[in-house]
């Protein structure tokens, strides 16, 4: 094959490599269908045994659901802690009202809080209810379900320091009680408690349910974030997209598609949300079922947690203790709940992707240096110098070498036109000038490689957390989590007119500041490096930095921030490590070489 056909191929494997990468990066948003009116999902599921109490049975237990489709103006309890806000219906005793005090929608004035958890027939329906599943010798009737109306036992209102518990009496020797608290961030403890005041033994499981009509509004349907279910099991981590559960199979026992998961100990499970989570957390030292399940005819997903079945003497009582974590996936308050409460793996649920092994403690120092430094954008900057100096001992060797490739410049040049034509020539008395010089011209690539996994963490880092949303750098970049809004479209603000909105075909064209600057950053460190022999790969190494500025200019501004900084980190190295090893690169002079040459071309 000749070197004409190789440089086409490889041209045309880039230029695809490219549009693959940008539909990845960039795909069609879809739009979920969600019924706002649908009715919480009947909970028709049956409990295997895997009692965990002191008595233990072989009983099958269905939790019960009553009416989903009842609508009651119920009585509320209102919710008010410094960090949330909202109400539990008396209805089903449900925590179906929930908003996040410490978080607002947009940064626009007077924007709305964060709504988290709405009830029926509100947009997004999303709540949680508790009840009991029934088991031999009762009824559904004779448990209280999702639409059983409680009565307040104690407590007006539920607040960081005082809980309310919630009553229902089934008229038939049977008292129930469900004592709600919350702590001062978002983690609800749940007791429920019966007792048997009849003259025989009774045989129940206590569970726990999260409901979602149809798939959240605002999903961003990104390849690199995970939302759906997530989940715990025996130490296993599970992360379930919405599609994947429409995709199971019917099962009869639990009334809906549904899968299954026996937990020993040690798990939860839940939805997660790009910003906020809700989990159902049961004693993790006592095993439970696990359920997910899909309701297509009423378009409802769910969660449920099904704790082992009690058996209840006459005369006497018992209680069981599960959690709910309904709030923002903070990660200093997720670490706090997995070292101090004992949650096993809940910061797992914060999606780390499959490079956590370096964007935890990417995160981590970046969290502490926001601590320090007070500003994200600084910490990012501070972070990129941290990086670069850890992998300074490695792109050393790289730098020095390239150095060297450029001293040879005029030997390559000299072969090239001794060979003329014969490019195998070329080829064979290059590498024998590397061998004599020992220089190795793959070196070069040893900076990228390392950089490649580097980047793709620290964006996964700045997308998926939420420590970057709505984190302020300097002057206009408002959002390090969102691109640039300033538009060269519109003369970054002189010009009356508004940027484009992220997703129209005229945001792509509408570059920042940021992305502007990251071109001409990268521009300037490749005149560092020795130009490709080959005609064809110099053109695609050329037109590479604007590529990446155009590809780049919608993404995040705290990533083009990192990028830009390690550029300048990058170019500053390399000049002095090259300057060090006697050659005196001419950044400035090459550049206006370049334009020389292109005008040359453009007048020929």
């Amino acid at each position: 094959m000749d070197d004409q056909n190789k440089n086409l191929i490889l041209a045309t494997a880039l230029s695809f490599a490219v549009i693959l990468v940008w539909f990845l990066l960039f795909p069609p948003p879809e739009q979920p269908a969600v019924d706002p009116n649908a009715p919480v999902a009947t909970t028709d599921v049956t409990q295997p045994v895997a009692s965990a109490t002191t008595t233990q049975t072989s009983t099958e237990v269905t939790p019960a659901a009553g009416d989903a489709s009842e609508e009651v103006d119920a009585p509320r309890v209102a919710i008010e802690t410094d960090r949330v806000n909202g109400s539990i219906s008396l209805l089903g005793g449900r925590i179906d009202d929930l908003k996040l005090a410490d978080y607002r929608e947009t940064l626009d004035d007077g924007s709305p809080i964060v709504t988290f958890l709405a009830p029926k027939g509100e947009p997004n329906a999303f709540y949680a209810l508790y009840g009991w599943a029934p088991g031999a010798g009762l009824n559904v009737d004779a448990v209280p379900g999702a639409n059983t109306i409680w009565s307040v036992d104690s407590g007006d209102k539920l607040t960081a320091s005082t809980p309310v518990t919630l009553k229902w009496d089934n008229g038939s020797g049977l008292i129930f009680r469900r004592t709600i608290s919350i702590d001062k961030d978002y983690m609800f403890t749940v007791q429920q408690a019966v007792e048997n005041t009849g003259a025989g033994a009774v045989s129940l499981a206590p569970y726990g349910i999260l409901a979602r009509h149809g798939e959240p509004a605002d999903m961003k349907n990104f390849f690199v974030l995970h939302e759906g279910l997530v989940g715990m099991a025996d130490g296993e981590l599970s992360e379930i997209d919405y599609d994947d559960v429409t995709d199971y199979e019917y099962d009869p026992r639990e009334g809906a598609k549904a899968e299954v998961t026996q937990v020993s100990e040690g798990g939860w499970i839940g939805f997660t949300d790009h910003f906020w989570m809700a989990t159902l957390i049961p004693s993790q030292a006592s095993a439970f079922k696990s359920v997910v399940k899909y309701d297509d005819r009423r378009d409802i997903y769910q969660t449920e947690a099904v704790m082992p079945t009690l058996t209840v003497a006459a005369g006497a009582s018992a209680s069981v203790d599960s959690q709910l974590f309904a709030g923002a996936k903070e990660w200093a308050t997720i670490k706090a709940y997995e070292n101090e409460g004992g949650v096993t793996g809940f910061l797992d649920s914060i999606d780390w992707g499959w490079f956590f092994f370096l964007t935890k403690p990417i995160f981590a120092v970046l969290h502490w240096l926001n601590g320090v430094i007070g500003n994200m954008g600084w910490s990012i900057i501070a972070l990129t110098l941290l990086i670069k100096a850890l992998v300074f001992p490695l792109a050393y060797k790289s730098y020095a070498s390239m150095a060297k490739m450029k001293e040879l410049q005029p030997q390559m040049e000299k072969l090239k036109e001794a060979a003329g034509d014969d490019r195998q020539k070329v080829q064979q008395s290059m590498m024998e000038l590397y061998k004599k010089e020992k220089v190795n011209p793959a070196s070069g690539c040893l900076p990228i490689l390392i950089q490649i996994p580097i980047f793709f963490s620290l964006y996964k880092v700045i997308f998926v957390t939420l420590e970057l949303r709505h984190a302020p750098w300097l002057g206009w970049i408002t959002d390090l989590s969102a691109p640039d809004p300033s538009s060269i479209l519109n003369l970054f603000g002189l010009l009356p007119f508004a940027t484009p909105e992220p997703g129209s075909l005229f945001f792509i064209f509408s570059l920042g500041i940021l992305p502007i600057l990251l071109g001409i950053s990268m521009w300037i460190q490749q005149k560092l490096n020795p130009a490709p022999t080959d005609a064809t790969q110099a053109m695609i190494f050329a037109w590479m930095p604007w590529v990446f500025m155009f590809m780049l200019g919608s993404f995040a501004s705290g990533l083009v921030l990192y990028w830009i900084t390690n550029n300048v980190i990058t170019f500053t190295q390399q000049y002095l490590i090259m300057r060090s090893h006697g050659y005196k690169p001419d950044v400035f002079g090459n550049i206006r070489k370049s334009f020389a040459k292109k005008m040359k071309s453009d007048d020929g």
